[in-house]
């Protein structure tokens, strides 16, 4: 929150294509989940200390044509007290190459590293941290849903 303590009663709710950088949405007829079981939805409250955590597949790039297609990431809506809409961003990972999606371009470079997820190595697993910061310091990059 602002004053930095963590928020235990939040929900971050995230939307992804599937890793050959299809959605799985009804209106797109060409739509159909290459990944057993992926629904490309997910929900998920903070703990007491406001972690929170999915295990999901990493995403493809997404797009019809290779040359324009975004690097793989992930929509992120944050639902919290106090807030009257859910903010909106997006998790990038720092393993992939991004400098050339249309959206990151249009965040100033300093902020950058506020929507990129850092890899690590858990229980010999390959994870990323995101750390979601609703404001001050190192504050989180948000859009625009209107």
């Amino acid at each position: 929150d602002g004053a930095g303590e963590p928020i235990d009663d939040a929900a971050i709710e995230i939307w992804q294509a599937d890793g050959a950088g299809r959605y799985r949405h009804p209106g797109d007829l060409e739509s159909t989940a290459t990944d057993d079981g992926f629904l490309g939805f997910g929900r998920s409250a903070t703990d007491e200390t406001g972690a929170y955590w999915f295990e999901t597949i990493k995403p493809g790039r997404v797009g019809r044509n290779p040359e324009e297609a975004q690097p793989p990431h992930l929509n992120l809506h944050v639902f919290a007290r106090g807030l009257l809409d859910s903010l909106v961003t997006r998790l990038y990972f720092g393993d992939e190459d991004n400098s050339f999606d249309v959206v990151l371009k249009r965040v100033p470079e300093g902020r950058r590293s506020t929507v990129i997820a850092t890899p690590s190595e858990r229980d010999g697993r390959r994870v990323y941290v995101f750390d979601i910061v609703l404001q001050g310091d190192n504050e989180t990059v948000f859009f625009c849903t209107c």
